[in-house]
């Protein structure tokens, strides 16, 4: 029996349960793409799958529909792949445990996927359907979005006819998204020499911490496990003569990172010392974060005596001053959307291999000259350590048209359907619109969703009510676009 066959919108829970059963983690997404093309084979649809395992499926307008423009109905399907400490799940090659509780879809000790699932489970019911007047539609499916929206840069956009564009990935019903912030990826990789030292190895951890999505959540200044890490070892540093062995910490650049640990190699006369430090850093970050971040944990566990190849004392200042001077976070509101986190980055995943700690981060802003003076603060901090900074993606913003005519059809049906007004928006999360506003000329574009909660985290949740009022508003759209 189906976990999900008893919910509404039946057709939509269908799919988004079946595409649950396939992994799908970002960089991950041939399974999935595969599972699209069969979709659109069984159903004698046109589609295309291109060299990067983005999709596209094409179907005819119904009856009276069939010389309207088409619709281009678009959504990723890669998702965050994240999971609750001490769970087994894989991601490689496991299914979702999906269940429902308290009115919402849940996963057990994992991220939903409903980021973006829920866009290609509500796409598929559309091309599934033989009784839902609609014109032309061309589902687009991209892959690798969550970190860097490597789909849509490769998409080929003359296979779409559509000058309308309806984006399902945005995450608050009632919410009309008509703009967003630009981003960079980029890497601080800095160097270091090891030499073969005696000591105690000691594993120092910042664990427990909330995280979240580095986009809708950045406003909420949750800690961020790494930057919290190069705070506590400069505490160290000052009371104990140590070195780093290694230090890794966070999953995703777009993650608020939820844990870090270091190994530190120190002389055993000091481990009480560095005991101490930590204590006094958790009392200040409980005071600090005045009980938002209330699972906050900070561990020290002494291994023992050893040999090990440890940074030299240049490389254990270089790593520990870069963590230190980087900025990170929220940087500035909007001046003219209040509320609207104007420019941010996040330090999303530290991590040691054989000669680098690479630091990376998302950053994003609604302005592309405030999105390179963060390109340039970073490059100067790896400039002052002697690391190089290196890009590995950008995507562009999109910026709000005031005379979209998509936006004010979109904002009369929902007043029409629900006797309020529909909140027209701008985000600082990062969308794949801008690409397609940046390569189709003349496209008219509005992102819209349903209600979904701690997205990027093993807490995730998509609100069942909420899907289906989504649903029957995307239905409605379509039957005035003739």
């Amino acid at each position: 029996m189906a976990v999900l066959e008893n919910l509404e919108p039946k057709k939509v829970f269908h799919f988004f349960e079946e595409i649950s059963k396939v992994p799908r983690g970002t960089f991950d997404t041939k399974k999935i793409s595969d599972f699209c093309v069969e979709f659109a084979k069984e159903r004698n649809l046109e589609y295309i799958q291109d060299d990067t395992n983005n999709v596209i499926i094409k179907k005819p307008g119904t009856a009276g529909y069939e010389n309207s423009d088409p619709v281009i109905i678009q959504g990723h399907l890669d998702m965050v792949c994240e999971k609750r400490p001490g769970s087994t799940h894989d991601f490689k090659k496991d299914g979702l445990e999906l269940y429902v509780e308290d009115g919402f879809v849940k996963a057990k000790d994992t991220t939903l996927g409903a980021d973006d699932g829920i866009a290609v489970a509500m796409a598929m019911a559309l091309l599934d359907s033989d009784d839902i007047p609609h014109p032309p539609i061309e589902a687009v499916f991209t892959i690798d979005e969550e970190t860097g929206m490597y789909g849509a840069i490769a998409l080929d956009f003359s296979n779409l006819k559509g000058k309308t564009l309806i984006n399902v990935d945005s995450e608050i019903e009632g919410i009309l998204t008509t703009g967003c912030a630009g981003g960079i990826n980029i890497e601080a990789r800095i160097p270091f020499h090891r030499e073969k030292m005696d000591g105690t190895e000691v594993l120092v951890k910042v664990h427990g911490l909330l995280g979240g999505h580095s986009g809708m959540e950045i406003d909420k200044q949750r800690g961020n496990a790494n930057k919290m890490m190069g705070r506590l070892l400069d505490a160290v540093s000052k009371e104990v003569k140590f070195h780093m062995v290694s230090i890794n910490g966070g999953s995703k650049d777009n993650v608020i990172a939820r844990n870090c640990e270091a190994v530190l190699l120190v002389a055993e006369s000091d481990i009480e010392k560095v005991k101490k430090c930590t204590d006094q850093m958790r009392e200040i970050w409980t005071a600090e974060f005045v009980g938002e971040e209330p699972t906050l944990e900070l561990d020290v566990e002494v291994k023992g005596q050893t040999t090990m190849d440890a940074f030299d004392d240049e490389a254990t200042d270089h790593i520990i001053t870069y963590i230190i001077i980087s900025p990170n976070g929220l940087v500035e509101f909007s001046r003219s959307l209040k509320g609207l986190v104007e420019t941010s980055l996040n330090m999303g995943v530290v991590s040691t291999d054989e000669d680098h700690v690479k630091v990376r981060y998302q950053m994003r802003s609604s302005f592309e000259s405030k999105k390179q003076e963060m390109r340039a603060e970073i490059e100067r901090c790896c400039k002052a350590v002697g690391a190089e900074a290196v890009i590995n993606g950008e995507y562009p913003a999109w910026q709000y048209n005031p005379e979209s005519k998509l936006q004010k059809l979109m904002s009369d049906i929902y007043e029409d359907m629900y006797g309020k007004k529909a909140v027209v928006f701008a985000t600082h999360s990062g969308l794949e619109c801008g690409f397609f506003m940046d390569k189709c000329p003349g496209l008219d574009c509005v992102s819209m969703g349903p209600d979904m909660l701690d997205v990027h985290s093993f807490n995730e949740k998509l609100d069942i009510a909420s899907t289906e009022r989504t649903w029957d508003y995307l239905k409605a759209i379509l039957a005035k676009l003739k």
